[in-house]
């Protein structure tokens, strides 16, 4: 029996864990890997594949089809989403011709709410959770290129572990992806969501990068202050985080290169009339309204993120 995967949004992420299982399973009869892209990128894929460049290495991708029509690709035993969170609602929508209620799909996405999301649209299908640690981007057409030295993602469902998500596991590191599952995938996203959303918030707010926040003693309070808070958003929904999290994230911010920024505070320099803001500074607002919270740093960013939004 064929098992048919998806890859729907050949970025950074989509387009280095994607290029890594459509060069493993391109001459496997019984596994398709399929790409959802669009415009030029789509195009260069089409016509010469994808160039996946790591280091000094890189390599050809072909997928079995790549495609911008979901529907030519026909029902999907598993769908992975590597599009941006913005696009979320969107592409599921898009997706639909590929869907039964057999389709597990894993959303690799910053933010925690991925999830919910999709089963609101989708509210009998599995959706797993999961998230990436990867410096990977688009570099152009065709081109995408992983320049760090962690590629690893996590996925599952919390105290629940079946044979189709061990079979999507094999596949994964047949195809020498690390990839790990996890029967306690919330701890996972929400410790790093608690890295996320406060870095993104920050450098969007101050528009600084990360090294230029903490050497400012009056940012880096910001910064502790938004750990702080998320943190409490966390407990309030009972997900069990690491006693000491404000201090490892910390740290994970100073090990950074001084000129790291987040792909939000890139979308604000650009003025990008789309960006992350909803799932990466709104929802902890909301959240933390929901669970009566004390939230002035948030509040105050928020607010000022919204102006500078246009919302």
């Amino acid at each position: 029996m064929k098992t048919k995967i998806i890859i729907a949004g050949i970025g950074g992420v989509g387009g280095y864990f994607g290029g890594l299982l459509a060069k493993h399973f391109c001459d496997k009869e019984d596994i398709e890997i399929n790409f959802v892209a669009r415009g030029g990128h789509l195009k260069e894929i089409q016509k010469n594949g994808l160039k996946v460049i790591k280091g000094d290495k890189e390599f050809i991708a072909r997928p079995t089809l790549a495609t911008d029509n979901p529907a030519d690709i026909g029902i999907a035993n598993f769908i992975v989403v590597t599009t941006k969170s913005y696009d979320l609602e969107t592409i599921i929508q898009q997706l639909r011709p590929c869907i039964n209620q057999e389709t597990i799909i894993l959303p690799l996405l910053n933010g925690v709410d991925s999830k919910e999301r999709i089963n609101n649209i989708l509210p009998d299908n599995i959706v797993l959770d999961g998230c990436a640690y990867i410096v990977s981007r688009l570099k152009q057409s065709g081109v995408v290129e992983n320049s760090g030295n962690i590629q690893t993602f996590y996925f599952g469902l919390d105290n629940a572990i079946n044979d189709q998500l061990l079979l999507l596991e094999r596949l994964f590191k047949e195809a020498a992806i690390e990839a790990f599952l996890s029967g306690s995938i919330s701890t996972i996203i929400w410790e790093k969501f608690i890295f996320i959303s406060p870095t993104a918030t920050a450098t969007s707010y101050f528009d600084r990068s990360i090294g230029e926040i903490l050497a400012d003693k009056e940012k880096l309070k910001t910064v502790g202050s938004l750990i702080e808070e998320v943190k409490q958003v966390a407990k309030a929904k009972e997900i069990i985080v690491s006693e000491d999290i404000t201090e490892i994230t910390l740290n994970k911010l100073k090990a950074l290169p001084f000129e790291t920024t987040s792909s939000m505070h890139a979308d604000f320099k650009i003025n990008k009339p789309t960006n992350e803001l909803k799932s990466l500074t709104s929802y902890v607002v909301r959240e933390g309204q929901k669970y009566n919270l004390e939230m002035p740093t948030y509040i105050r960013t928020h607010a000022e993120l919204e102006k500078k939004s246009g919302i």
